[in-house]
């Protein structure tokens, strides 16, 4: 029981990570795409916006497929723990609810991330661990890439508005609506 107990909660929590992070690289199931999404991370201060969203988009893709199928476990839940920790950073302005625009969701990611992490995969995966020490070596470059993106994030200040983007749009430029 507790192993599909853990399949549902790593199917869920990667499948949806997956589908965020296809949003964000390819335009996919209705995402943005990469071009509007490095514009959005610009307009956010988060600086090279083009390599910063590809780097969020990645990680959101890759580490759901491999928290949704238990491959080199727990590289998946490191991976999302990591990139939740930077995007709750990034709502944090807006509160703790979602409807606000509030950081509630990636908080939630991170916190089943987490568990998982200290829960393991269970039985029922696709493939086998990864080492004790390939573990701790992923575990210390995701530390200080989460840590590296949430300083930048912390730093930032977000783009003013132009002018010219302001005419266009009629009112106020809002960089964060991108």
């Amino acid at each position: 029981m507790r192993s599909l107990g853990l399949l549902v909660s790593r199917v869920i929590l990667g499948g949806y990570l997956a589908v965020h992070g296809a949003q964000k690289l390819f335009g996919s199931f209705g995402g943005p795409g990469l071009e509007a999404t490095a514009a959005g991370f610009d307009g956010l201060g988060l600086r090279p916006g083009k390599l910063m969203a590809t780097v969020a988009g990645a990680s959101e893709l890759g580490g759901g497929v491999l928290t949704a199928t238990g491959v080199a476990d727990p590289l998946g839940p490191l991976v999302i723990a990591g990139t939740m920790a930077v995007a709750s950073t990034v709502h944090r302005q807006q509160g703790a609810m979602s409807q606000n625009g509030g950081f509630e969701l990636p908080l939630t990611n991170l916190a089943v991330a987490v568990a998982l992490l200290g829960s393991g995969s269970g039985r029922l995966r696709l493939g086998p661990p990864l080492s004790k020490s390939m573990t701790r070596v992923c575990a210390l470059a995701g530390v200080a890439l989460a840590a590296g993106s949430v300083a930048q994030m912390l730093r930032a200040r977000p783009a003013v508005p132009t002018a010219a983007a302001e005419d266009a749009a009629g009112e106020p430029a809002d960089p964060a609506s991108s």
